[in-house]
């Protein structure tokens, strides 16, 4: 029978988080990453992986420096996955067949423009309008392409991670845009607590860069279109935002839970406390502009980690530099901490690294665990000129020395898919 000193506050097993990785713009690794974010390092670069001559948005947070062998969204996707999570495992201590089931938030699948082109050079000629997808079946039957073929598989990811690390079960691929990573890492916390298992591998990555990828979010006017300098683009919660900088990495964490982490003698890192999700119904893409869902999902959040607003000493903001939803998490922050909110440091890593998408709920709880283990507050670069509508301490510009014990972590995205987690220091 599990010790009380394992319960949480409603008796379930309190969750470890035990393994870390990380890829981002800034580099490889977790310690190559923080270094760079808390020293105020932007990642955002000029794009050179495709032309964008006639696009608004030249600029992103692309990552180019993982070999692959197809240059395609999945294979980077998986490169990427794949290095963060052999730094995970071994930052875990484990070796061997992971023996416990997969989480994975991956960006949805579409093949690249090249390769569609190319299907339809060698598909056969038109018999009627429309018939396109019948012309490249009629392709892909007369010449196997098992490149394409797994490039367009969206599950093909998680099963190679699988297969590569021996976790148990079929795995799980789910995509809720941009609180994915923080989705997946719910679901592993879930499983644990639920007695499925002692362990779960919860990893996040999007590699999708690409013109397309630009094109869809221009059209939404979501992007930056500041982009010289580049690393000046994404500025937070500043009057002169003008949208998110579209950027890539991905990020893996070892959940257990503490009963067995501490059996085994594994090093805790931080503690997955709570977790809160509530769906937004106002729009597709925009966020309710009240907060109501955002509001919610930081109280469910709060509650689920039996943790009150006094408990929470920093806030890791979704802060994605879009007039908007700035303002909407502000609205939603000041409405659940009230008047102790200028008092509490809130700072936006997408302000270096910029939006992750898929991965950023992930990527963030990292960084989330790492400014515990380090005492250091990582800033909000580019705040030069303040919004006077939002009243926050987002530690400008500069790093800041300071123990905090409980961190908030959000991830409000598109389609009405909100998610929030709560992260607190080893217990004693």
């Amino acid at each position: 029978m599990m010790s009380n000193a394992y319960k949480d506050h409603l008796g379930r097993p309190i969750i470890a988080i035990t393994g870390m990785g990380v890829i981002t713009s800034l580099g490889q690794g977790v310690e190559d990453n923080w270094a760079a974010l808390s020293g105020g390092v932007s990642g955002i670069h000029k794009i050179t992986r495709f032309p964008t001559e006639g696009l608004n948005t030249r600029i992103s947070g692309t990552v180019d420096f993982i070999d692959i062998p197809a240059d395609n969204s999945v294979e980077r996707s998986y490169a990427m996955a794949r290095e963060t999570t052999l730094e995970a495992l071994a930052q875990a201590g484990i070796s061997g067949d992971f023996n416990g089931p997969l989480f994975l938030a991956a960006p949805p699948v579409e093949p690249e423009w090249s390769a569609r082109f190319e299907l339809a050079d060698r598909s056969p000629p038109s018999e009627r309008p429309g018939d396109a997808y019948n012309r490249f079946l009629a392709a892909m039957r007369q010449k196997a392409d098992p490149v394409f073929h797994e490039a367009v598989l969206f599950g093909s990811i998680s099963e190679r991670l699988a297969d590569r690390f021996g976790t148990r079960g079929l795995p799980v691929t789910l995509s809720t845009a941009c609180a994915s990573g923080a989705t997946a890492i719910q679901l592993g916390v879930e499983a644990i607590r639920q007695g499925r298992t002692d362990r779960a591998l919860t990893v996040a990555t999007d590699g999708s860069v690409s013109a397309e990828a630009l094109i869809r979010f221009a059209l939404l006017s979501a992007l930056s279109t500041q982009n010289d300098p580049p690393e000046k683009a994404s500025k937070p919660f500043t009057k002169d935002r003008d949208g998110f900088v579209i950027a890539e990495g991905a990020a893996t964490l070892v959940l257990e839970s503490l009963e067995a982490a501490v059996a085994r003698g594994a090093r805790v890192y931080g503690i997955l406390k709570g977790c809160g999700e509530k769906a937004d119904l106002f729009h597709r893409t925009r966020s309710s502009p009240d907060g109501g869902p955002a509001i919610a999902t930081i109280r469910a959040a709060l509650a689920d980690a039996g943790i009150d607003e006094n408990g929470i000493g920093y806030i890791n903001a979704h802060g994605t530099s879009t007039p908007e939803n700035d303002k909407m998490e502000y609205l939603s922050m000041s409405a659940v901490f009230g008047e102790r909110l200028p008092s509490i440091p809130v700072s936006s890593n997408k302000s270096m690294i910029g939006h992750t998408l898929t991965a950023a709920g992930a990527v963030e709880a990292v960084f989330s665990i790492q400014t515990m283990l380090t005492g250091t507050l990582p800033p909000t670069i580019n705040y030069q000129n303040p919004d006077p509508a939002i009243v926050l301490d987002v530690v400008p510009n500069v790093k800041r020395n300071q123990q905090v014990t409980a961190v908030l972590s959000n991830s409000f995205g598109f389609g009405g898919q909100n998610a929030s987690l709560v992260m607190t220091a080893e217990p004693a």
